[in-house]
């Protein structure tokens, strides 16, 4: 039997080749020119904040909420970049510093992590009621809704206390909560498609891309660890070149391309060609970068063919 989508459905029905073409062109460029600029300020610990666990709690949490799936990915990002900010800001202490004089490395992770385990639920939930707020096209979780989810979980907590929790958020990060989403990548691309009169049957389309894209973020760790080992041709790779390699897990628009290619294969072997060959003049990625992530996708949902709706 097939699972559930963790995510519920649009609330709206998204109709493609509405926007003009202006509009899909300035909205095109700069979510090109974000991506960009996001890949040349990434921190080295990016991604230790997606792992499966992590996220499908995140997924669940907006399910529960009846969020739409933009805002759980919105979350995930804002929860990643408030815990690197945060930790660095908490190594930054004296009190962290003097303990890794006294006892080491590991004395001083263990203070900051025993700092934040108390507050992690919480932290999370923050960061979806931070990403509700906004979304344009769902509601909102205020602290009301908040503060019943929690007591109907068993646990007791405060406005207050919900509160102080989102300004910590919001404080760490300057207010800053832009971030890049990969489901906007996703949609955008898909509307290009539509523009270009793509033969793919895009509101189909628009489904199972987000299936593939709830999949592969849930399963991002093996699909990129594949990934790695299929651009580095099976050959063990050096630790300089993971690290560098930490760019492409990043890579919204490359994510956007892999995803809509492995929906296309599924959807459609027929027009596949077709599409990947649009996707790389929209984009500018290679048709064997696209390939090469729509295989790695593609090969994974095979083996896991229960998980995907």
């Amino acid at each position: 039997m097939s699972a559930r989508p963790l995510l519920s459905e649009h609330q709206t029905n998204l109709k493609f080749g509405e926007a003009t073409f202006e509009i899909l062109s300035d909205f095109l460029t700069n979510i090109n020119n974000k991506n960009k600029l996001n890949l040349e300020s990434l921190s080295a610990n990016c991604g230790h904040f997606k792992k499966k666990e992590l996220v499908e709690y995140i997924f669940l949490l907006c399910k529960e909420f009846k969020l739409d799936p933009l805002v759980g990915y919105h979350a995930v990002e804002i929860l990643e970049r408030f815990m690197i900010k945060h930790i660095e800001d908490l190594l930054s202490l004296p009190t962290a510093q003097g303990a890794s004089a006294s006892g080491g490395d590991e004395n001083m992770e263990e203070l900051v992590f025993q700092s934040i385990r108390p507050k992690f639920s919480l932290i999370i939930l923050s960061c979806v009621q931070l990403a509700s707020k906004l979304s344009l096209h769902c509601k909102i979780v205020d602290n009301n809704v908040a503060m019943r989810f929690v007591q109907s979980a068993g646990y007791t907590i405060t406005k207050e206390a919900l509160m102080r929790s989102e300004l910590v958020v919001l404080k760490t990060l300057n207010f800053n909560l832009s971030a890049t989403n990969p489901l906007t990548y996703v949609e955008t691309l898909l509307e290009v498609l539509s523009h270009n009169e793509c033969s793919m049957a895009l509101e189909d389309m628009h489904h199972l891309c987000k299936a593939v894209l709830q999949f592969t973020f849930l399963q991002r760790t093996s699909i990129y660890q594949a990934l790695l080992t299929v651009v580095s041709r099976g050959t063990i790779t050096p630790q300089e070149h993971r690290e560098k390699f930490v760019a492409v897990t990043e890579d919204c628009m490359l994510l956007g391309v892999g995803v809509i290619a492995a929906a296309a294969f599924i959807l459609d072997f027929s027009t596949w060609e077709q599409v990947v060959q649009e996707l790389s003049l929209i984009t500018g990625i290679s048709i064997q970068s696209t390939m090469e992530f729509a295989y790695v996708i593609l090969m994974h949902v095979t083996n896991n063919s229960d998980t995907l709706v």
